[in-house]
């Protein structure tokens, strides 16, 4: 099963770490792969410590007008090594974030569909901005919308609770 969570609201890698974990617990085989997220995140340290292998490539930094070619490079490892994972017997994969490198045309449109069409475990995606062709793709689809969210009132993004 293809699994999506998008939108403008939080949760959605939350809900990835949470499927994770879930898999891990009744023994399944976990690869959590965070794409563009900065070098620290709260969650890695957990998910390494109950047996979820994590791969994360990414120089920490903000993309502000276009992505740096180094992004472009790091992106499309993780990316290949993704392809590869297909391969190698996990029962579950996450992708978090890959649905934003699309978006920010790290990743086309194509690269996404392609291991979506090869996968024989349980993936998931995550990131806002799902295309109408992904989500035809996928088995599952949740949209996190924001109603109300306290960014909007200027409060930065707390460790433990955003990263």
């Amino acid at each position: 099963m293809i699994q999506i969570y998008t939108g403008d609201g939080k949760g959605k890698t939350t809900a990835g770490v949470g499927l994770a974990i879930r898999a891990v617990g009744a023994k399944k085989r976990v690869l959590f792969m965070q794409f563009m997220k900065g070098m620290h995140s709260s969650e890695i340290a957990v998910l390494q410590s109950l047996g979820i292998e994590v791969d994360r490539e990414w120089d920490g930094r903000f993309i502000v007008d276009a992505p740096s070619q180094e992004q472009k490079a790091m992106v499309q490892r993780q990316y290949q090594r993704a392809k590869e994972a297909l391969q190698k017997g996990y029962d579950l994969i996450v992708l978090d974030e890959i649905i934003v490198a699309m978006h920010f045309k790290l990743l086309y449109e194509e690269e996404i569909i392609d291991l979506m069409q090869q996968a024989q475990c349980e993936l998931v995606l995550t990131g806002r901005g799902a295309t109408k062709r992904l989500i035809e793709i996928a088995d599952l689809v949740t949209e996190m919308k924001k109603i109300k969210h306290y960014f909007d009132t200027g409060v930065a993004a707390r460790e433990g609770f955003e990263f």
